[in-house]
Protein backbone atom coordinates (compact mmCIF):
# COMPACT_ATOMS: atom_id res chain seq x y z
CA UNK A 1 0.00 0.00 0.00
CA UNK A 2 2.93 2.44 0.31
CA UNK A 3 2.60 3.34 -3.38
CA UNK A 4 -1.01 4.40 -3.10
CA UNK A 5 -0.05 6.33 0.25
CA UNK A 6 2.36 7.77 -1.43
CA UNK A 7 -0.22 8.94 -4.29
CA UNK A 8 -2.70 9.68 -1.79
CA UNK A 9 -0.22 12.18 -0.06
CA UNK A 10 0.34 13.65 -2.86
CA UNK A 11 -3.06 14.62 -3.78
CA UNK A 12 -3.83 16.32 0.08
CA UNK A 13 -1.15 18.32 -0.52
CA UNK A 14 -2.43 19.76 -3.84
CA UNK A 15 -4.67 22.71 -1.94
CA UNK A 16 -1.82 23.84 0.18
CA UNK A 17 1.01 24.00 -3.52
CA UNK A 18 -1.82 25.93 -5.03
CA UNK A 19 -2.27 28.47 -2.14
CA UNK A 20 1.95 28.20 -2.16
CA UNK A 21 1.52 29.16 -5.78
CA UNK A 22 -0.77 31.87 -4.75
CA UNK A 23 1.13 33.53 -2.28
CA UNK A 24 4.46 33.55 -4.61
CA UNK A 25 2.13 35.00 -7.40
CA UNK A 26 0.57 37.88 -5.41
CA UNK A 27 3.52 38.89 -3.42
CA UNK A 28 6.36 38.57 -6.12
CA UNK A 29 4.45 40.79 -8.39
CA UNK A 30 6.34 44.02 -9.43
CA UNK A 31 3.78 46.17 -9.40
CA UNK A 32 3.26 45.69 -5.38
CA UNK A 33 4.60 47.76 -3.28
CA UNK A 34 4.97 45.29 -0.02
CA UNK A 35 6.47 42.99 -2.64
CA UNK A 36 10.50 44.62 -1.96
CA UNK A 37 10.15 44.32 1.35
CA UNK A 38 11.89 41.64 3.33
CA UNK A 39 8.89 40.03 4.69
CA UNK A 40 7.07 39.55 1.31
CA UNK A 41 10.50 38.22 -0.34
CA UNK A 42 10.62 35.62 2.87
CA UNK A 43 7.03 34.75 2.10
CA UNK A 44 7.74 33.96 -1.65
CA UNK A 45 10.89 32.41 -0.93
CA UNK A 46 9.18 29.93 1.45
CA UNK A 47 6.33 29.75 -0.74
CA UNK A 48 8.66 28.29 -3.50
CA UNK A 49 10.80 25.82 -1.34
CA UNK A 50 7.63 24.13 -0.27
CA UNK A 51 5.72 23.82 -3.66
CA UNK A 52 9.20 22.62 -5.09
CA UNK A 53 9.63 20.37 -1.89
CA UNK A 54 6.17 19.10 -2.42
CA UNK A 55 5.35 18.62 -6.07
CA UNK A 56 6.31 15.93 -8.87
CA UNK A 57 9.15 16.56 -11.49
CA UNK A 58 7.90 15.28 -14.59
CA UNK A 59 10.60 13.80 -16.76
CA UNK A 60 13.13 16.23 -18.28
CA UNK A 61 13.87 16.83 -22.01
CA UNK A 62 17.76 16.30 -22.82
CA UNK A 63 17.49 19.88 -24.89
CA UNK A 64 20.40 19.95 -26.75
CA UNK A 65 19.36 21.42 -30.09
CA UNK A 66 22.88 22.51 -31.06
CA UNK A 67 26.31 21.24 -31.33
CA UNK A 68 30.06 22.36 -32.70
CA UNK A 69 31.09 19.98 -35.12
CA UNK A 70 34.61 21.49 -36.75
CA UNK A 71 34.00 24.82 -35.81
CA UNK A 72 30.51 25.64 -37.17
CA UNK A 73 27.49 25.04 -34.97
CA UNK A 74 25.04 22.78 -36.13
CA UNK A 75 21.24 22.15 -35.22
CA UNK A 76 20.74 18.80 -33.57
CA UNK A 77 17.79 16.57 -34.05
CA UNK A 78 16.16 14.13 -31.92
CA UNK A 79 15.06 10.62 -32.96
CA UNK A 80 14.24 7.57 -32.33
CA UNK A 81 15.59 4.94 -34.18
CA UNK A 82 14.14 1.90 -32.29
CA UNK A 83 11.19 1.45 -30.15
CA UNK A 84 10.81 -1.66 -27.72
CA UNK A 85 8.40 -1.63 -24.63
CA UNK A 86 10.62 -0.49 -21.99
CA UNK A 87 13.27 1.24 -23.83
CA UNK A 88 13.27 4.01 -27.12
CA UNK A 89 16.63 4.32 -28.84
CA UNK A 90 17.42 7.81 -29.07
CA UNK A 91 19.48 9.54 -31.92
CA UNK A 92 20.76 12.67 -31.78
CA UNK A 93 20.95 13.17 -35.10
CA UNK A 94 23.17 16.13 -36.28
CA UNK A 95 22.17 17.85 -39.32
CA UNK A 96 24.04 18.10 -42.60
CA UNK A 97 27.28 16.47 -41.18
CA UNK A 98 28.45 13.92 -43.25
CA UNK A 99 31.62 13.55 -41.46
CA UNK A 100 33.18 9.89 -40.64
CA UNK A 101 33.06 9.99 -36.95
CA UNK A 102 32.77 7.05 -34.55
CA UNK A 103 29.30 6.06 -33.65
CA UNK A 104 28.74 5.33 -29.65
CA UNK A 105 25.93 3.90 -28.40
CA UNK A 106 25.57 5.10 -24.66
CA UNK A 107 23.52 2.78 -22.21
CA UNK A 108 22.32 4.57 -19.84
CA UNK A 109 21.77 3.51 -16.33
CA UNK A 110 18.08 2.24 -15.62
CA UNK A 111 18.77 2.74 -11.74
CA UNK A 112 15.75 5.50 -11.18
CA UNK A 113 16.77 8.45 -12.91
CA UNK A 114 16.36 9.24 -16.61
CA UNK A 115 18.87 8.83 -19.21
CA UNK A 116 18.56 12.43 -19.59
CA UNK A 117 21.23 13.01 -16.30
CA UNK A 118 23.55 11.78 -18.80
CA UNK A 119 22.79 15.13 -20.95
CA UNK A 120 26.28 16.12 -20.31
CA UNK A 121 27.73 12.94 -21.58
CA UNK A 122 26.16 13.38 -24.84
CA UNK A 123 26.77 17.18 -25.00
CA UNK A 124 30.39 16.34 -24.61
CA UNK A 125 30.24 13.58 -27.18
CA UNK A 126 28.45 14.93 -30.32
CA UNK A 127 31.22 17.11 -32.09
CA UNK A 128 33.07 14.06 -33.06
CA UNK A 129 30.68 11.28 -32.09
CA UNK A 130 27.09 9.68 -33.94
CA UNK A 131 25.60 8.85 -30.96
CA UNK A 132 22.85 7.38 -29.60
CA UNK A 133 21.45 6.51 -26.28
CA UNK A 134 19.01 3.98 -24.29
CA UNK A 135 16.38 6.06 -23.15
CA UNK A 136 14.50 3.99 -20.59
CA UNK A 137 10.81 4.05 -19.90
CA UNK A 138 9.54 4.76 -16.29
CA UNK A 139 8.01 0.96 -15.73
CA UNK A 140 4.69 2.28 -14.54
CA UNK A 141 3.76 4.05 -17.59
CA UNK A 142 4.32 -0.02 -19.47
CA UNK A 143 1.43 -2.13 -19.73
CA UNK A 144 1.36 -5.30 -18.08
CA UNK A 145 0.79 -6.85 -22.25
CA UNK A 146 4.25 -5.97 -22.49
CA UNK A 147 5.73 -8.68 -20.42
CA UNK A 148 8.22 -8.60 -17.95
CA UNK A 149 11.98 -6.75 -17.84
CA UNK A 150 14.41 -8.81 -15.85
CA UNK A 151 18.64 -8.65 -16.57
CA UNK A 152 17.84 -11.55 -19.32
CA UNK A 153 16.06 -8.64 -20.96
CA UNK A 154 18.42 -5.78 -20.34
CA UNK A 155 20.85 -8.20 -22.58
CA UNK A 156 18.91 -8.65 -25.03
CA UNK A 157 17.94 -5.23 -25.69
CA UNK A 158 21.38 -4.04 -25.90
CA UNK A 159 22.03 -6.70 -28.24
CA UNK A 160 18.90 -6.04 -30.06
CA UNK A 161 20.21 -2.22 -30.68
CA UNK A 162 24.09 -3.35 -31.56
CA UNK A 163 22.44 -4.89 -34.28
CA UNK A 164 20.01 -2.47 -35.06
CA UNK A 165 23.28 -0.08 -35.42
CA UNK A 166 25.02 -2.30 -37.16
CA UNK A 167 28.59 -3.05 -37.17
CA UNK A 168 31.93 -0.93 -35.58
CA UNK A 169 29.21 0.51 -33.15
CA UNK A 170 31.47 1.75 -29.92
CA UNK A 171 29.28 1.37 -26.45
CA UNK A 172 29.75 3.42 -23.53
CA UNK A 173 27.77 2.08 -20.26
CA UNK A 174 27.92 4.02 -17.48
CA UNK A 175 27.68 2.79 -13.84
CA UNK A 176 24.65 0.03 -13.50
CA UNK A 177 24.41 -1.27 -16.89
CA UNK A 178 28.34 -2.25 -16.86
CA UNK A 179 27.17 -5.78 -16.00
CA UNK A 180 24.71 -6.60 -18.83
CA UNK A 181 26.49 -4.92 -21.52
CA UNK A 182 29.70 -6.82 -20.55
CA UNK A 183 27.64 -10.10 -20.62
CA UNK A 184 25.94 -9.17 -23.97
CA UNK A 185 29.57 -8.07 -25.65
CA UNK A 186 30.99 -11.80 -24.58
CA UNK A 187 27.63 -13.48 -25.93
CA UNK A 188 27.76 -11.83 -29.29
CA UNK A 189 31.65 -12.21 -29.19
CA UNK A 190 31.03 -15.99 -28.48
CA UNK A 191 28.41 -16.38 -31.39
CA UNK A 192 30.72 -14.25 -33.59
CA UNK A 193 27.57 -11.92 -34.32
CA UNK A 194 28.96 -9.17 -37.29
CA UNK A 195 27.43 -6.77 -35.08
CA UNK A 196 29.64 -7.01 -31.77
CA UNK A 197 30.50 -4.04 -30.57
CA UNK A 198 33.98 -2.40 -31.76
CA UNK A 199 34.94 -1.36 -28.01
CA UNK A 200 33.20 -0.95 -24.69
CA UNK A 201 33.88 1.49 -22.11
CA UNK A 202 32.60 0.57 -19.03
CA UNK A 203 32.35 4.09 -16.68
CA UNK A 204 32.28 3.36 -12.74
CA UNK A 205 30.30 0.44 -13.25
CA UNK A 206 29.95 -2.81 -10.89
CA UNK A 207 31.54 -5.57 -12.41
CA UNK A 208 32.88 -6.93 -8.81
CA UNK A 209 31.48 -5.03 -5.98
CA UNK A 210 33.56 -7.29 -3.60
CA UNK A 211 36.51 -4.71 -4.69
CA UNK A 212 36.69 -1.84 -2.36
CA UNK A 213 32.69 -1.91 -1.37
CA UNK A 214 31.06 1.26 -0.32
CA UNK A 215 27.72 1.79 1.62
CA UNK A 216 25.69 1.02 -1.73
CA UNK A 217 27.04 -2.38 -1.53
CA UNK A 218 27.13 -3.10 2.35
CA UNK A 219 23.41 -2.38 2.11
CA UNK A 220 22.95 -4.40 -0.63
CA UNK A 221 24.57 -7.43 1.17
CA UNK A 222 23.27 -6.49 4.43
CA UNK A 223 20.09 -7.11 3.70
CA UNK A 224 18.22 -10.60 2.72
CA UNK A 225 16.30 -11.12 -0.55
CA UNK A 226 13.35 -11.45 1.54
CA UNK A 227 13.73 -7.95 2.91
CA UNK A 228 13.75 -6.33 -0.68
CA UNK A 229 10.53 -8.34 -2.14
CA UNK A 230 8.94 -6.86 1.39
CA UNK A 231 9.93 -3.81 1.93
CA UNK A 232 10.52 -1.76 -1.42
CA UNK A 233 8.77 -4.08 -4.26
CA UNK A 234 4.97 -2.39 -4.24
CA UNK A 235 2.58 -2.44 -7.27
CA UNK A 236 1.44 0.53 -9.66
CA UNK A 237 -1.73 2.27 -9.17
CA UNK A 238 -4.47 1.81 -11.20
CA UNK A 239 -4.28 5.38 -12.44
CA UNK A 240 -1.03 4.74 -14.35
CA UNK A 241 -0.77 2.65 -17.74
CA UNK A 242 1.54 0.01 -15.90
CA UNK A 243 -1.26 -0.76 -13.43
CA UNK A 244 -0.61 -3.73 -10.98
CA UNK A 245 2.62 -4.18 -12.38
CA UNK A 246 5.13 -4.84 -9.79
CA UNK A 247 8.07 -1.63 -9.29
CA UNK A 248 10.48 -0.73 -7.48
CA UNK A 249 9.00 2.83 -6.99
CA UNK A 250 11.57 5.58 -8.00
CA UNK A 251 10.71 7.76 -4.73
CA UNK A 252 12.05 5.07 -2.87
CA UNK A 253 15.28 5.39 -4.57
CA UNK A 254 15.26 8.80 -4.50
CA UNK A 255 15.07 8.56 -0.50
CA UNK A 256 17.91 6.33 -0.48
CA UNK A 257 20.03 9.16 -2.67
CA UNK A 258 18.98 11.75 -0.54
CA UNK A 259 19.34 10.32 2.87
CA UNK A 260 23.23 9.30 1.59
CA UNK A 261 23.98 12.95 1.82
CA UNK A 262 21.57 14.46 3.79
CA UNK A 263 22.83 17.11 5.56
CA UNK A 264 24.56 18.23 2.01
CA UNK A 265 20.79 19.01 0.36
CA UNK A 266 19.84 20.11 3.49
CA UNK A 267 22.41 22.80 3.38
CA UNK A 268 21.70 23.39 -0.24
CA UNK A 269 18.04 24.08 -0.13
CA UNK A 270 18.79 26.21 2.84
CA UNK A 271 21.24 28.03 0.22
CA UNK A 272 18.74 28.24 -2.82
CA UNK A 273 16.29 30.03 0.62
CA UNK A 274 18.82 32.82 0.97
CA UNK A 275 19.35 32.96 -2.67
CA UNK A 276 15.50 33.56 -2.96
CA UNK A 277 15.37 36.32 -0.66
CA UNK A 278 18.98 37.97 -2.02
CA UNK A 279 17.54 37.90 -5.00
CA UNK A 280 20.74 35.86 -6.98
CA UNK A 281 18.61 34.72 -9.69
CA UNK A 282 21.90 33.15 -11.13
CA UNK A 283 22.51 30.87 -8.02
CA UNK A 284 18.96 30.08 -7.68
CA UNK A 285 18.23 28.96 -11.25
CA UNK A 286 21.44 26.60 -11.01
CA UNK A 287 19.90 24.41 -7.86
CA UNK A 288 16.50 24.56 -10.07
CA UNK A 289 18.54 23.31 -12.60
CA UNK A 290 20.20 20.60 -10.63
CA UNK A 291 17.32 19.64 -8.33
CA UNK A 292 14.87 19.24 -11.31
CA UNK A 293 17.49 16.71 -12.45
CA UNK A 294 17.78 15.28 -9.45
CA UNK A 295 14.53 15.00 -8.04
CA UNK A 296 12.96 13.54 -11.52
CA UNK A 297 12.81 9.83 -10.92
CA UNK A 298 11.14 7.04 -12.49
CA UNK A 299 10.31 3.48 -11.49
CA UNK A 300 12.73 -0.07 -11.68
CA UNK A 301 10.92 -3.04 -12.91
CA UNK A 302 10.33 -5.11 -9.91
CA UNK A 303 12.17 -8.27 -11.19
CA UNK A 304 15.18 -6.61 -12.89
CA UNK A 305 15.89 -4.74 -9.71
CA UNK A 306 15.80 -7.73 -7.53
CA UNK A 307 17.69 -10.05 -10.09
CA UNK A 308 20.25 -7.15 -9.61
CA UNK A 309 20.47 -6.97 -6.20
CA UNK A 310 20.99 -11.13 -6.16
CA UNK A 311 23.52 -11.21 -9.32
CA UNK A 312 25.23 -8.51 -9.34
CA UNK A 313 25.90 -7.36 -5.68
CA UNK A 314 25.03 -10.50 -3.30
CA UNK A 315 26.69 -13.21 -5.17
CA UNK A 316 28.96 -11.68 -7.92
CA UNK A 317 28.17 -13.94 -10.15
CA UNK A 318 29.77 -12.14 -13.19
CA UNK A 319 33.89 -12.22 -11.74
CA UNK A 320 32.42 -15.89 -10.46
CA UNK A 321 32.48 -16.93 -13.92
CA UNK A 322 28.26 -18.33 -12.69
CA UNK A 323 26.14 -15.32 -14.45
CA UNK A 324 23.38 -16.67 -17.12
CA UNK A 325 21.69 -15.16 -19.52
CA UNK A 326 18.95 -17.09 -21.12
CA UNK A 327 20.16 -19.89 -20.01
CA UNK A 328 23.56 -19.70 -21.38
CA UNK A 329 26.34 -19.11 -19.52
CA UNK A 330 28.71 -15.93 -19.96
CA UNK A 331 32.42 -16.31 -20.44
CA UNK A 332 34.03 -13.53 -21.08
CA UNK A 333 37.27 -15.47 -22.23
CA UNK A 334 35.31 -15.71 -25.83
CA UNK A 335 36.23 -11.91 -25.84
CA UNK A 336 38.99 -11.85 -28.19
CA UNK A 337 38.55 -8.75 -30.50
CA UNK A 338 36.11 -6.20 -28.86
CA UNK A 339 38.09 -3.91 -27.34
CA UNK A 340 37.43 -3.12 -23.83
CA UNK A 341 38.12 0.49 -21.34
CA UNK A 342 37.35 0.97 -17.65
CA UNK A 343 37.13 4.74 -15.97
CA UNK A 344 36.68 4.97 -12.25
CA UNK A 345 36.92 8.37 -10.20
CA UNK A 346 39.24 8.37 -6.96
CA UNK A 347 36.70 9.76 -4.58
CA UNK A 348 33.35 7.39 -6.33
CA UNK A 349 30.95 6.44 -3.02
CA UNK A 350 28.78 4.61 -5.29
CA UNK A 351 31.16 2.09 -7.17
CA UNK A 352 33.89 1.71 -5.26
CA UNK A 353 37.86 1.86 -6.85
CA UNK A 354 38.74 -1.23 -8.62
CA UNK A 355 35.07 -2.44 -9.19
CA UNK A 356 35.38 -1.35 -13.13
CA UNK A 357 38.64 -2.38 -13.12
CA UNK A 358 38.28 -5.87 -12.60
CA UNK A 359 36.75 -6.59 -15.55
CA UNK A 360 40.46 -6.91 -17.25
CA UNK A 361 41.36 -9.72 -15.09
CA UNK A 362 38.21 -11.54 -16.57
CA UNK A 363 39.02 -10.93 -20.03
CA UNK A 364 42.09 -13.45 -20.43
CA UNK A 365 41.87 -13.83 -23.62
CA UNK A 366 41.90 -10.25 -24.64
CA UNK A 367 45.44 -8.83 -25.68
CA UNK A 368 46.68 -6.07 -23.69
CA UNK A 369 46.75 -3.26 -26.66
CA UNK A 370 42.71 -3.47 -26.42
CA UNK A 371 42.67 -2.51 -22.87
CA UNK A 372 42.78 0.22 -21.09
CA UNK A 373 42.52 1.84 -17.55
CA UNK A 374 42.23 4.84 -16.64
CA UNK A 375 41.79 6.19 -12.61
CA UNK A 376 40.60 9.95 -12.86
CA UNK A 377 41.62 11.81 -9.58
CA UNK A 378 39.60 13.72 -7.63
CA UNK A 379 36.04 12.99 -8.84
CA UNK A 380 33.01 11.48 -7.37
CA UNK A 381 30.59 8.96 -8.92
CA UNK A 382 29.03 12.18 -11.11
CA UNK A 383 32.07 13.43 -11.88
CA UNK A 384 33.04 10.39 -14.17
CA UNK A 385 30.71 11.24 -17.03
CA UNK A 386 29.44 14.61 -16.61
CA UNK A 387 31.16 18.22 -15.41
CA UNK A 388 34.55 19.95 -16.32
CA UNK A 389 36.61 17.16 -15.59
CA UNK A 390 34.63 14.78 -17.63
CA UNK A 391 35.12 17.16 -20.14
CA UNK A 392 38.71 18.35 -19.59
CA UNK A 393 40.80 15.31 -18.27
CA UNK A 394 38.38 11.89 -18.88
CA UNK A 395 36.85 12.26 -22.34
CA UNK A 396 39.80 13.23 -24.19
CA UNK A 397 41.10 9.39 -22.81
CA UNK A 398 37.75 8.14 -23.75
CA UNK A 399 37.84 9.61 -27.24
CA UNK A 400 41.48 8.55 -28.45
CA UNK A 401 40.29 4.79 -26.97
CA UNK A 402 37.47 4.76 -29.56
CA UNK A 403 39.44 6.25 -32.21
CA UNK A 404 41.95 3.68 -31.87
CA UNK A 405 39.53 1.15 -32.14
CA UNK A 406 37.49 2.32 -34.76
CA UNK A 407 37.29 0.26 -37.90
CA UNK A 408 36.85 2.96 -40.27
CA UNK A 409 39.33 5.38 -39.26
CA UNK A 410 41.76 2.73 -39.55
CA UNK A 411 40.59 1.81 -42.92
CA UNK A 412 40.79 5.05 -43.43
CA UNK A 413 44.46 5.44 -42.27
CA UNK A 414 45.32 2.19 -43.91
CA UNK A 415 44.06 3.49 -46.97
Amino acid sequence: MLYQLHEFQHAAMAPMRAMAHAVHQVYSNPWLPVSYTRVAKTLVATADVFERATRKYPKPHFDLPTTTVDNSAVPVVEENALELPFCHLKHFKRMGVDTDHPRVLVVAPLSGHYATLLRGTVEALLPEHDVYITDWINARDVPLSAGKFCLDTYVDYVRAFLRHLGPNTHVMAVCQPAVPVTAAAALMAEDEEPCRPASVTLMGGPIDTRANPTAVNDFATEKDMDWFHNHVIHTVPVHYEGRMRKVYPGFLQLSGFMSMNMDRHMDAHLRYFRHLIRGDGDSAEGHRKFYDEYMSVMDLPAEFYLQTIRKVFKEWQLPRGELEIDGRKVDLAAVRDIAFMSVEGEKDDITGVGQTKAVHDLLVNLPESKQRYYLQPKVGHYGIFNGRRWREEILPHVRTFIREHDKALLGNEAA
